[in-house]
């Protein structure tokens, strides 16, 4: 349970950012949540509505205001396209910590986030362990998406298609790296994350291949923890400081120009919600020097360095791109992405029908609403069925799981690779 002056803080924060919205409706016209359930209360002007008197809303029914506002994917569409710029995300967030902070955690999310989370290297070594086990449990369903389902029945898997553990992590593969600038006289630090860490290692060292060509120095330091969004989203502040805090004390021994991961959710909550939530630190300017320097990788390689890559005149295997939510709705990146894959050798893009929409899969969301994640990311799969190609790519190892569990239970085969590996793969 959260302090009462710190609950009565965020709500004031709250209620000066409520009076922003105008009610005006344009989050509901694209809303995917919306698009497949039609209820006002899964948009953003509905949750806003809701979140008007919240003091009172927590004292009457808390539990029915936290299930309406964990009905939400986070992605950030109703944010970027509000007319009058309410900063949808960081009201829900807010919201969501003060509920957390009233009902306090649920003692699976407790063990979860505080006994796991929190301590990297118990959460490493529990996850190696069951990396080891997990093909008792597990049986192969498409080889070429390498997705596989459960032997047998499981609350939390059900009927998912999905990716199993790497083998050998990425910190195992490459336990650390601190290289000099090369040519391009830059040095970044290299961030992977959980999911690129644990279930695609190729990923990231597809980034450490593709920094090397280019003479980039890499600045990689042990004992990195997660960014610290599964916390967050679930309200849980006290970790989600605790992850910033961590991060902040590896990276803050080497020097280096840019910040750069490979991973949209990472990129996102590094760069806005570490110095937007993280608010308790007396590092303030630490936090701040590096969220101005994170950069997601595609933008670094072609605003940075300036990647170019020649167009390909040819045919080839037909590649697409899934925009992931966090870069198209946060940043604005969309063409770096495309600039990279029409110069692939080998390789002939062609876009999908909606390629901007949401793949359904919004981190927890996926756990607790898993039949509407489904539809959305359903929608998603035909799209790139539709389109007749042969990989899908994306910049965001959240969603290439969604997607290889949509494209995996429709029988597909097509290919989901992130856009690093297939660049990686074309420079020899």
């Amino acid at each position: 349970m959260a302090d009462i002056h710190e609950l009565a803080g965020l709500l004031k924060e709250l209620d000066d950012q409520l009076v922003g919205c105008m009610r005006c409706g344009m989050c509901q016209a694209v809303c995917p949540l919306f698009a497949q359930t039609g209820r006002e209360a899964d948009v953003a002007r509905g949750k806003i509505s809701l979140l008007d008197g919240l003091a009172n809303e927590i004292i009457r029914n808390p539990a029915g205001v936290k299930e309406r506002l964990d009905r939400c994917l986070l992605c950030g569409t109703c944010e970027a396209n509000c007319p009058s710029g309410v900063k949808v995300l960081d009201i829900f967030f807010k919201a969501r910590a003060i509920l957390t902070g009233y009902l306090g955690l649920s003692p699976a999310k407790k063990a979860i986030f505080r006994g796991l989370l929190a301590n990297p290297k118990l959460f490493n070594q529990l996850l190696s362990f069951g990396a080891k086990f997990q093909k008792l449990f597990t049986k192969e369903v498409n080889d070429l998406l390498g997705s596989s389902c459960a032997r047998f029945q499981a609350p939390i898997v059900g009927d998912r298609h999905f990716k199993g553990l790497a083998e050998k992590p990425f910190h195992k593969l490459v336990p650390s790296l601190d290289t000099p600038a090369g040519k391009s006289g830059l040095r970044v630090a290299f961030f992977p994350g959980c999911v690129m860490d644990k279930i695609f290692p190729n990923v990231a060292q597809s980034v450490l291949k593709v920094m090397e060509h280019h003479g980039v120095g890499v600045y990689m330091p042990p004992n990195q923890a997660c960014c610290g969004i599964p916390a967050l989203s679930s309200g849980d502040t006290d970790t989600f400081q605790k992850l910033v805090a961590l991060n902040l004390d590896v990276f803050s021994k080497g020097d280096f120009d840019y910040f750069v991961t490979a991973c949209a959710t990472c990129t996102a909550t590094i760069r806005k919600l570490w110095p937007r939530m993280a608010d308790r630190f007396n590092s303030r300017g630490q936090l701040r020097e590096i969220s101005d320097k994170t950069m997601d990788v595609n933008q670094f390689l072609v605003d940075v360095l300036g990647i170019k890559p020649e167009k390909q005149t040819g045919g080839g295997k037909v590649v697409t791109y899934h925009d992931p939510c966090h870069l198209k709705n946060s940043f604005g990146i969309t063409s770096q992405p495309r600039t990279i894959l029409t110069g692939l050798p080998g390789y002939a893009f062609k876009e999908m029908t909606d390629a901007g929409t949401c793949c359904g899969c919004g981190g927890s969301f996926n756990l607790q609403h898993y039949d509407v994640s489904a539809r959305i990311g359903g929608n998603k799969a035909d799209n790139i069925i539709a389109s007749g190609a042969e990989t899908v790519a994306t910049g965001c190892p959240a969603c290439m799981l969604q997607i290889t569990d949509m494209l995996s239970q429709k029988g597909a085969r097509c290919r989901v690779r992130h856009v690093m590996e297939l660049y990686a793969e074309s420079l020899g």
